[in-house]
C-alpha cells in the first residue's frame, strides 16, 4: 500500500458510518504514515489489500493503517515485529478502480491505536486494539508552544508556494493541541521515522517541541530561498536562469549541510595532506593555499593552479621512506652476479652500506662513476639500488640548458612545474630512492640558466637537506638520497661540481674480463631478446676471443654486444626459416656471420721506419694508441704541423724541437740541420681532433728518429709530458692508455717515472704481457727508445 498526492475526481462509492468493531483489518503502509484528522489518497497494488477493500466496502469502513518496519516485507509473511504497534484507526470514504488493476481509496483518520494482537489467518491481517487517548495537558507551556507552532505555521503558509492559503485559516481557527499537533504533522515535511514518533507520542505538549523544530528549519529554508530568488531578480535574464538555478541549489546544500562536489574535491586534498605528514614549514604554507583554494571560484584559472600546487604537495613522500637491506654479503652476492670486476665500485658501496649500518642517518655520498662509453656505468646504479632494495629513478642530463628542469618554475609562470628532480620522488614515491644523473659532464648553460649551478645545492650533502624548489617554494629534503652520477671525462665538469663528488674511475677491460662479461651476461641476454633457447646457438671461447679481439676495439662492451647480437639475429632467421639443428657459433665461422676481420691489433708485426713513433693517448670512449709520424726536408728552419692538433700538442712539438735543437751535440746530430731544413710533424687520421701534453715524448722521439735516420719499435708505446729543462712530467689515464697498448699487440711502455705508482691499478693478466720502464728525463727516454731498438735489429 502506497500513498498518492491528489485523488482522481471520479465516481466513488461512499462508506456509511458504523459503529467500530473491537477486531479491525490492518492495512500495512510501506512509505506513509495516516494521522488523525488527516484525508489522505492511497493506492493499493497488493492482492490482499485489494481483498481487505472489497470487505470493507460490504461491511464496516473501519480498518487500522500501521508503517511496515521494512518497505521489502511481503503482506503474506508479515509478523507482529514487522508493523510498529502504534497506528491509526481509519475510515474508507471513497474507492475507485483503474483499468490497470490498481484500485485507489481515499481514507481519513480517525484516532490513534495500540494493536495487541495481529492475526493473519486470514486473507489479510486483522488485529485487536485499544484506543490511544491524549494526555490532558492545561500548562501555560503547553498554551504558549499552542500559540506559537500556530504563528509558525500561518507564517509558512504564506511564505510556500505548495501549502494553501485555507490552512492558515484553519490552524487560527484550532486551538486543542491534539488537533492542531496532527494537522501541522501532516501538512510539514518530516522524515518518515520521525513521523511514526509523532504518531506514538500520546502527549501533544510533546509531539509540538518535535514539531517546532522541523518549523524553524522549514521556515530558514523558505527565508533563504526567497532571500537568493530577491537577490538574483534584480538582474535576472533568460541566458541567467541557469547559473541561478545553480547557486540556489549551492546555497541550499551548503545551509543543510550537504557537500557539493568542490566541497568534496577539497575535503579530498585536505585528508591527502593530513596522511602525507607534511614537515611544519610545508604544512603551513599547504594550509594557507588550501584557505585560498576555498576562496577562489572554480571558474577562476587561478583555482586550478592552486589545486595542482596542492595535489604535488600531498602526492610527495615527505615521510615515506623504504627499507634498507643492510646485509652486505647479500648485497655483495647481487653486485658480484650483476657485474664481472669492477671490485673499486663495489667495495666503495659495501664500505656505504657498512657506514649505514652503524649510523643510520647518515648523509648519502655523491658518486660518480668517470669511464668510457660501455663499461657499464649505469647499470651499476640499478645494481646499488637492487641491493640497497630501493626504488631506481635515471635521469639523463645530457644536453640539459634549463635551469629550471633542476630547480622547477616559479608559480608565477603558466604552465608552472616542479623540477625533475622534485618530480621523480613523487612517481617513486620514496625520499630515499637511488637517483642515477647520467651524463653529467654533458651538462651545458645559456640565457634560461646553468643547470650545473643548480645541481650544486642538489650533490652538496651539506646543503641538499635544505634543497628548495622553486614550484613547491619550501624546503625538501634530498639527504637520503644516494646520487650517483656518470661521466666520460671529468674536464668539462665544473670545479666547483667536481669537488662536490667523489670521483670513482672505470677504466675499462681487459680481454679476460670482456669473455667472462660476454660469457655471463651479453650472450645469454642477446639470446632470450631474439627468441632464441639456449641449446639453439652455442658461443665457444674461441669465437668470443675472435669477436673482442677482431671485431671490436673499444674500452668497454657495447660494441661487443652488437657483435653478438648481429650474429644472434643471422641465427634466429635461420630458425624461422625452417632450421631445427642447433647452431655453434665458432672462430672458424665468424666471418660468414660478421664479414672479414676489422680490427688489425697486431701493430708489432709492422715494418718500422724511421720517423714513426707509437704514442698512447686518452679519450673519452678509452685510451688509444696514436702513431706520430715525422718528416725532415729542406728548408729554412721551420716546423710545420698537420693532423688536427690542438693549441697544447703544438706547443709540445715546439718544445721537443726546442731541446733537441739545444742538445743537438749530445746526440750526435748537426747543428746546421735545424737551420737548412724543415720539420713535418703529422698525426694520422687528420679529421679528429687531438690534443693534450702527454705526446711530448713521442713527438720528441720521432723527430730524433728522422734526423739520426734510426727506425724505433713499432712494439714499443709512449706517453710522457716534456720540459725544455729535460724532465719527462708524469699524464693521466695510464690505465686506459695500458689497456689500449695491450689491445694493440705492443710490448713495451715508456711512461715518466711519477706514473709509477698508477701500475698498481693494472690487471696483473696485463702487467705479465708487457714491459714497461719508467724515466725521468728526455734525454733518459730518447736513449732507452734507441738503445732498445737497436737490440732489436741484432
Amino acid at each position: 500500500m502506497s500513498a498518492q498526492e491528489d485523488p482522481n475526481d471520479v465516481e466513488i462509492e461512499l462508506v456509511t458510518e458504523q459503529e467500530v468493531p473491537d477486531l479491525l483489518p490492518v492495512m500495512p503502509l510501506k512509505n506513509f504514515v495516516l494521522f488523525p484528522q488527516m484525508v489522505a489518497p492511497l493506492v493499493v497494488t497488493t492482492d490482499e489489500s485489494k481483498k481487505l477493500v472489497t470487505d470493507l466496502s460490504t461491511r464496516t469502513p473501519h480498518f487500522i493503517t500501521a508503517l511496515q518496519r521494512k518497505e521489502e516485507i511481503d503482506e503474506t509473511n508479515l509478523t507482529t515485529d514487522d508493523i510498529y504497534r502504534v497506528g491509526c484507526v481509519a475510515r474508507l470514504l471513497k474507492t475507485l478502480k483503474f483499468p490497470d488493476g490498481s484500485t485507489h481509496v481515499l481514507v481519513e483518520g480517525l484516532s490513534r491505536c495500540e494493536l495487541k494482537d495481529l492475526l493473519t489467518d486470514e486473507a489479510y491481517p486483522t488485529a485487536y486494539y485499544q484506543m490511544v487517548e491524549d494526555a490532558e495537558d492545561k500548562t501555560l507551556e503547553t498554551e504558549a508552544l499552542v500559540r506559537s507552532a500556530s504563528e509558525q505555521f500561518q507564517q509558512l503558509v504564506t511564505m510556500s508556494p505548495n501549502l494553501p492559503d485555507e490552512l492558515a485559516v484553519a490552524i487560527y481557527n484550532m486551538g486543542t493541541p491534539t488537533q492542531l499537533s496532527d494537522l501541522i504533522a501532516t501538512n510539514l515535511p518530516i522524515p518518515l521515522e520521525v513521523r511514526q514518533n509523532l504518531l506514538a507520542e500520546n502527549h501533544p505538549a510533546r509531539r509540538l517541541k518535535t514539531l517546532m523544530e522541523y518549523l524553524n528549519r522549514e521556515y530558514q529554508i523558505l527565508k533563504l530561498g526567497n532571500k537568493i530568488e530577491n537577490k538574483v531578480h534584480e538582474t535576472f535574464t533568460k541566458t541567467q536562469r541557469e547559473i541561478f538555478l545553480r547557486e540556489q541549489l549551492k546555497t541550499i546544500q551548503d545551509e543543510l549541510g550537504q557537500n557539493d562536489p568542490l566541497s568534496n574535491e577539497i575535503l579530498e586534498l585536505e585528508k591527502k595532506l593530513d596522511e602525507a605528514k607534511l614537515p611544519k614549514e610545508a604544512r603551513e604554507a599547504a594550509t594557507k593555499e588550501l584557505e585560498r583554494l576555498k576562496a577562489v571560484p572554480s571558474a577562476s584559472p587561478e583555482h586550478g593552479v592552486i589545486r595542482t600546487y596542492l595535489e604535488v604537495m600531498a602526492a610527495l613522500p615527505w615521510s615515506k621512506s623504504t627499507e634498507d637491506n643492510l646485509d652486505i654479503l647479500a648485497a655483495q652476492k647481487i653486485l658480484d652476479k650483476d657485474h664481472y670486476g669492477l671490485e673499486k665500485v663495489k667495495d666503495r658501496i659495501l664500505e656505504y652500506l657498512s657506514v649505514l649500518k652503524l649510523k643510520s642517518d647518515m648523509k648519502g655520498p655523491i658518486l660518480c662513476l668517470a669511464g668510457p662509453p660501455g663499461v657499464g656505468k649505469t647499470s651499476l646504479g640499478k645494481s646499488v639500488a637492487r641491493a640497497l632494495g630501493r626504488e631506481f629513478i635515471r635521469m639523463s642530463l645530457g644536453g640539459m640548458h634549463d635551469e629550471a628542469e633542476i630547480r622547477g618554475h616559479r608559480r608565477t609562470y603558466i604552465g608552472a612545474m616542479p623540477g625533475r628532480i622534485i618530480e621523480s620522488l613523487r612517481r617513486c614515491g620514496t625520499n630515499n630512492p637511488v637517483i642515477m644523473l647520467d651524463e653529467i659532464d654533458k651538462v651545458g648553460a645559456d640565457f634560461r640558466g646553468d643547470p650545473a649551478s643548480a645541481l650544486l645545492e642538489v650533490l652538496d650533502p651539506e646543503q641538499n637537506a635544505t634543497f628548495q624548489d622553486h614550484y613547491l617554494d619550501v624546503q625538501f629534503d634530498l639527504s637520503k638520497v644516494l646520487f650517483i652520477t656518470t661521466a666520460n671525462m671529468l674536464d668539462t665538469i665544473p670545479g666547483p661540481l667536481r669537488d662536490r663528488m667523489e670521483v670513482i674511475r672505470i677504466s675499462g677491460y681487459t680481454l679476460q674480463e670482456k669473455y667472462q662479461i660476454a660469457r655471463r651476461y651479453l650472450v645469454p641476454k642477446a639470446l632470450r631478446e631474439h627468441g632464441l633457447k639456449r641449446g639453439q646457438a652455442k658461443f665457444d671461447k674461441a669465437a668470443l676471443e675472435n669477436i673482442i679481439g677482431g671485431y671490436t676495439a673499444e674500452a668497454g662492451v657495447r660494441n661487443l654486444e652488437r657483435q653478438i647480437a648481429n650474429i644472434c639475429r643471422k641465427v634466429a632467421r635461420g630458425f624461422a626459416e625452417g632450421k631445427t639443428r642447433p647452431v655453434a657459433v665458432t672462430a672458424g665461422k665468424l666471418k660468414d656471420f660478421l664479414g672479414p676481420v676489422k680490427i688489425d691489433k697486431d701493430v708489432a708485426e709492422n715494418q718500422a721506419m724511421p720517423g714513426v713513433v707509437t704514442g698512447l693517448a686518452w679519450t673519452p670512449y678509452g685510451g688509444d694508441i696514436l702513431f706520430i709520424e715525422a718528416m725532415c726536408m729542406p728548408g729554412k728552419g721551420n716546423l710545420i704541423l698537420t693532423g688536427s692538433l690542438g693549441d697544447v700538442m703544438k706547443e709540445s712539438a715546439r718544445a721537443a724541437l726546442s731541446y733537441l735543437s739545444a742538445n743537438a751535440a749530445t746526440f750526435k746530430i748537426d747543428q746546421e740541420v735545424f737551420a737548412k731544413s724543415d720539420i713535418h710533424i703529422h698525426v694520422p687520421a687528420g679529421a679528429t681532433p687531438k690534443d693534450g701534453p702527454s705526446a711530448g715524448v713521442a713527438i720528441a722521439l720521432a723527430i730524433l728518429s728522422i734526423l739520426t735516420e734510426q727506425a724505433i719499435r713499432p712494439d714499443l708505446a709512449m706517453t710522457g709530458e716534456i720540459s725544455l729543462r729535460g724532465r719527462v712530467l708524469p699524464i693521466g689515464g695510464l690505465k686506459e692508455k695500458v689497456l689500449a697498448a695491450s689491445r694493440a699487440g705492443i710490448k713495451h711502455i715508456m711512461l715518466p717515472e711519477k706514473n709509477k705508482i698508477d701500475l698498481d691499478e693494472i690487471p696483473a693478466e696485463i702487467k705479465k704481457k708487457l714491459t714497461f720502464k719508467t724515466v725521468k728525463t728526455i734525454d733518459q727516454a730518447l736513449r732507452y727508445a734507441l738503445k732498445l731498438s737497436e737490440g732489436s735489429t741484432k
